[in-house]
């Protein structure tokens, strides 16, 4: 479904702000350029070519969407509407889903009408966040971590690490946990299930001792909490012996997690810290601990752009930094490294993985799904882009699904792990499988050829007319040609024992 002319289209997108409430929406009469713009950001343009009207109205259109962009001319509209009906379209086979069936499923057997749901983070954070959120269409939200403890944020308390197209990749936080209090916290349990009935509130609580784990998890039960997430993973909450500090240490989370579990009845998650050189020792402990399910990947500790200047990382505080939560797209490798490892680990069979870290499109939550995750939870990616990112999550996964013959998730749940290797000893070693150039594509900027040369083994060469061409005696198809091409110009052919 994402191939190489998806990828070209994405990147030619760029300066695209994805803005809100977008002035191309309002310059266009006929469609709504915006929505189309984000589906084709998020790796959703099969679902919106099929939202298409019949014939083409950008063909007779002088394009005022591109001159009301708020950097006009920069982002050429017209052009990728168009490749929607010339080059999308004609492709595609599968009509769009008439209903959302597909993604009902469920967390520990407490129906979710679809797999996504807020993280614990600011995100969901107060009522009417939470209220904006089912209303876009997300299932349910873990709420902000609820504790006895006064918080009081430092600020500036945000930085990134942006990529070449100048969106976030990676992004670190010093956020601590709720800064309202229990009782406030409480009253919001209560709006929430009163006027959203369907959706799922997760209550990721915190305590300082067995007593206030297991005070929290009953009153949060009792107040409309659907499950319980118990935070063993904050990497900015471990002075004290708590957060990450927690998850860290088998003994604590089992101890933690039984206080929890006794003194209520709805479902408890465990959620992990990735500081860890492997999750299953925790993850085992909160078993032990009768916990009925894991929540991973919690954010990685980080440093992130140290100032040349002024010798200080950044968010800078009154000229002080601090060690914090690294999240966003960069995480996702990482994170789905956990998940496999959690859901190929027997001991753990059974209990319910609610997996996130990087999630931003459809794609990537199908992975998580596919490598065992039950149910997928999204920050960063809200953060950036606000909750309306919900529709492409739901529409792209919801024709994957059908496409596939998938009746819900649960039948492409897990078929990754297989597959999978925890080490690479496991893997064929005889076969070579070439580049394959195409010659059309290729600019000729011959980025291939210096990579070849300075990193694999300098079987590419380029001819007179600037076109690579490959030596097979010497390449031995590791592939980095493919990678950096700019043009998406090199893929994989033909193999040779």
């Amino acid at each position: 479904m994402i191939g190489t002319s998806s990828t070209i289209a994405r990147a030619e997108m760029t300066r695209c702000a994805l803005c809100a409430d977008a002035p191309c929406d309002a310059a266009c009469g006929r469609l709504k350029p915006a929505e189309l713009l984000r589906s084709i950001w998020f790796l959703n343009e099969q679902t919106a070519a099929g939202r298409l009207p019949e014939s083409n109205p950008c063909l007779a259109c002088d394009a005022p969407c591109e001159r009301a962009c708020v950097r006009p001319g920069e982002v050429r509209i017209r052009d990728l509407i168009t490749r929607l009906y010339e080059e999308v379209l004609p492709e595609k086979e599968t009509a769009l889903p008439e209903d959302e069936s597909r993604l009902r499923c469920d967390l520990c057997g407490i129906p979710l009408e679809n797999p996504f749901l807020l993280s614990s983070s600011v995100v969901a954070s107060t009522y009417d966040m939470c209220a904006r959120a089912f209303d876009a269409g997300w299932a349910g939200a873990s709420f902000k971590t609820i504790c006895t403890l006064d918080i009081h944020e430092a600020s500036p308390r945000f930085s990134a690490i942006h990529g070449g197209d100048g969106t976030i990749v990676g992004f670190k936080n010093i956020e601590q946990l709720s800064d309202h209090s229990v009782t406030e916290n409480m009253e919001v349990f209560r709006r929430l299930k009163k006027n959203y009935p369907g959706k799922f509130i997760l209550a990721s609580i915190m305590g300082q001792n067995e007593r206030e784990w297991g005070e929290l998890a009953h009153l949060c039960q009792e107040n409309g909490a659907d499950a319980v997430e118990l935070n063993f993973s904050c990497p900015n909450m471990a002075e004290g012996g708590m957060g990450s500090d927690i998850g860290q240490v088998p003994e604590l989370v089992e101890r933690y997690t039984a206080a929890a579990k006794k003194a209520c009845r709805i479902p408890v998650l465990a959620k992990l810290t990735p500081n860890v050189a492997n999750m299953s020792p925790a993850a085992e402990a909160a078993r032990r601990g009768n916990a009925d399910g894991i929540a991973a990947i919690n954010t990685i500790k980080s440093v992130v752009d140290v100032n040349p200047h002024t010798y200080v990382s950044a968010p800078s505080v009154h000229g002080y930094s601090a060690v914090g939560g690294y999240s966003g797209n960069a995480v996702k490798p990482i994170a789905l490294r956990f998940i496999a490892e959690l859901a190929k680990n027997p001991k753990l069979q059974g209990m319910h993985l609610s997996a996130m870290g990087g999630v931003e499109t459809w794609r990537d939550a199908l992975e998580f799904v596919i490598l065992g995750g039950g149910s997928i939870q999204v920050t960063t990616a809200v953060m950036q882009y606000g909750y309306r990112i919900i529709s492409d999550l739901k529409d792209g996964l919801n024709l994957y699904l059908a496409e596939t013959g998938a009746r819900n998730i649960g039948e492409v749940m897990g078929q990754g792990l297989d597959s999978l290797s925890f080490t690479t000893d496991a893997l064929e070693r005889d076969t070579i499988l070439y580049p394959r150039f195409d010659r059309e594509r290729c600019i000729g900027c011959g980025r291939c050829m210096l990579s070849c040369a300075d990193g694999g083994h300098q079987a590419i060469r380029l001819d007179e007319n600037r076109r690579p061409r490959l030596n097979g005696k010497k390449c031995v198809g590791c592939h980095l040609c493919v990678l950096v091409c700019p043009q998406r110009a090199i893929q994989a052919a033909r193999k040779r024992v």
